[in-house]
């Protein structure tokens, strides 16, 4: 590791420790030229599947992306952004469970439906509409339609 203020290849470990949700290593580093101090963290580096586009296509696997299109669907809800971590690293953990190399995207986005029924409704209709190519105001119907029909007595946003 190079010190970060002077470039030097040399440093040396002087405490570790794991950070508080247990995913990554928190060390405490100095200089051995200049005796400044830092913290890195290191994290296990886990290769995502490859997506296969519903043309074919295959992109990489892009967080960023599949966070923006559920934040999208989430604007304005009443979720806490806790359970919207949560939800994001339970998809990130059934890609890499999965065992895969390449995973198609209506896959990935089934699971992402999966995960805004659970965290609420109004989320869950807006991103179906546009992953499921909504044509019509039926197609909103039908689907709000199969939402009670699947979920009596639950009362959810």
């Amino acid at each position: 590791m190079h010190c970060p203020f002077c470039s030097a290849p040399d440093t040396r470990v002087i405490d570790s420790r794991l950070s508080t949700d247990g995913e990554q290593v928190r060390r405490r580093r100095e200089c051995v030229a200049c005796t400044e101090r830092f913290t890195t963290y290191e994290s296990a580096e886990l290769n995502m599947p490859r997506i296969i586009k519903n043309n074919g296509n295959r992109a990489p696997f892009d967080e960023d992306k599949l966070e923006a299109g559920v934040m999208r669907a989430l604007e304005k809800r009443p979720v806490m952004t806790e359970q919207i971590d949560a939800a994001m690293n339970r998809i990130k953990h059934k890609l890499l469970s999965a065992g895969e190399r390449e995973i198609a995207s209506s896959r990935l986005g089934n699971w992402v439906m999966e995960e805004l029924l659970v965290l609420d409704h109004v989320a869950y209709i807006r991103f179906a509409s546009v992953y499921l190519d909504f044509s019509d105001v039926n197609a909103f119907r039908d689907a709000i339609e199969r939402l009670e029909q699947n979920a009596p007595g639950k009362k959810r946003s």
